[in-house]
């Protein structure tokens, strides 16, 4: 009942609403565009997976086709500059891994951060959203699962060789994530999507993504303490 009463509340045409959506829309079409770089970036690096990490691009490209659908139904604009300074540390992060050749941290960064940060937030925003945005974004949270799946299985098939690394990419990008939703907390709230399940939903998404791999429950704890010690 509180969610359909949070529902009810909400005036997707008011001004408030707008202008709260014009920045989080922004972000989801630019995750979307950054994920789809990513993905054609690491196929540069994975010459073997080039194929495969070419079809997942091209389902971020259209995933963004349909968040940009989405502003235009409630005749909002979306606040582009906003979204790319909101990726700009993890764009900065992921582009120096990948000149470097660090393939490990790259598909921690986009496969493993960016996906599970996605999942949480479509999962979140499902119930609260508009008509017209719930279809297209539950259309969405299915493709990032395949995703996430594709990093999974590569760093479980890799896991020992990549189990030092990935620790240290966790170190640097994880704390990130939780800047990244502190600067969104108001603008969320307002479009019914509170910060508390958005932690909770990212936190479950990525304790099992490490799960996956290889790594403890210990491991995962200790893991993910360094984004909860700075947020």
């Amino acid at each position: 009942m509180p969610q359909l009463e949070a529902i009810l509340a909400i005036d997707f045409h008011s001004k408030t609403y707008k202008d709260a959506y014009s920045r989080i829309n922004a972000i989801v079409i630019e995750g979307e565009q950054e994920a789809y770089d990513n993905y054609i970036k690491l196929g540069e690096m994975l010459p073997e997976r080039q194929e495969d990490l070419a079809g997942l691009a091209k389902m971020e490209m259209r995933h963004k086709k349909g968040f940009q659908s989405c502003g235009k139904n409630l005749a909002v604009t979306p606040d582009m500059e906003f979204a790319r300074e909101f990726f700009s540390t993890l764009h900065e992060n992921f582009k120096d891994a990948a000149a470097e050749g660090k393939l490990v941290t790259c598909l921690l960064i986009q496969s493993l951060i960016i996906e599970c940060f996605a999942i949480a937030a479509y999962n979140i925003y499902i119930p609260v959203a508009d008509d017209f945005a719930r279809k297209i974004t539950e259309g969405v949270v299915k493709d990032e699962y395949l995703h996430l799946n594709f990093g999974e299985e590569w760093l479980k098939a890799h896991f020992e060789a990549s189990k030092a690394e990935l620790e240290v990419a966790n170190r640097q990008n994880l704390p990130i994530i939780w800047r990244m939703l502190n600067q969104v907390t108001d603008d969320a709230h307002i479009l019914g999507m509170e910060k508390e399940a958005l932690v909770e939903d990212f936190m479950i998404a990525y304790g099992e993504a490490l799960s996956n791999i290889g790594f403890s429950t210990r491991d995962i704890m200790r893991m993910s303490a360094y984004g909860l010690v700075t947020a």
